[in-house]
């Protein structure tokens, strides 16, 4: 069997046969194609499988301790914290020691302000978006829900 219809049927009608989306005339010339063509009539069977598998499958829900994401002792709380200051504090003293090596380097003036530019504007981008996460964390109705 060949991966396209051989009557150069717009085989995108069959799935839209399917989900009843197509308009009366477009779903009559479906249904006449489909009666007449084996290929089209093979997908629109697979797709109704697909369809009914895809439906009735049941996922099974996590237990509520398994969705919570927060530390679970004190240890565990405190190295999480400390660990974020220290690559913070990290991030900090490389990226500025870095920047003030290249501005002592004898790079021209361009590249200079080329880069140091670029790096503000992240860093004027990275600083609205945490500011306006830390103001709309104050009034989340959904700061409490855990799902």
């Amino acid at each position: 069997m060949t991966d396209q219809c051989p009557r150069a049927f717009d085989e995108i009608m069959v799935s839209g046969y399917l989900d009843g989306e197509l308009t009366q005339a477009a779903a009559q010339k479906a249904r006449l194609h489909l009666e007449d063509c084996e290929h089209c009539s093979a997908m629109l069977a697979d797709l109704r499988l697909m369809r009914e598998t895809t439906l009735s499958t049941e996922f099974s829900t996590p237990d509520d301790d398994q969705w919570n994401e927060r530390p679970r002792g004190t240890v565990s709380f405190i190295s999480r914290g400390m660990g974020w200051v220290v690559a913070i504090v990290w991030l900090v003293a490389t990226t500025g020691y870095g920047l003030w090596a290249f501005w002592q380097s004898s790079a021209n003036l361009f590249g200079k302000l080329l880069v140091f530019g670029g790096l503000s504007a992240f860093i004027l981008l990275f600083l609205s978006v945490v500011l306006d996460r830390i103001s709309t964390a104050r009034t989340d109705p959904y700061r409490e829900v855990e799902r």
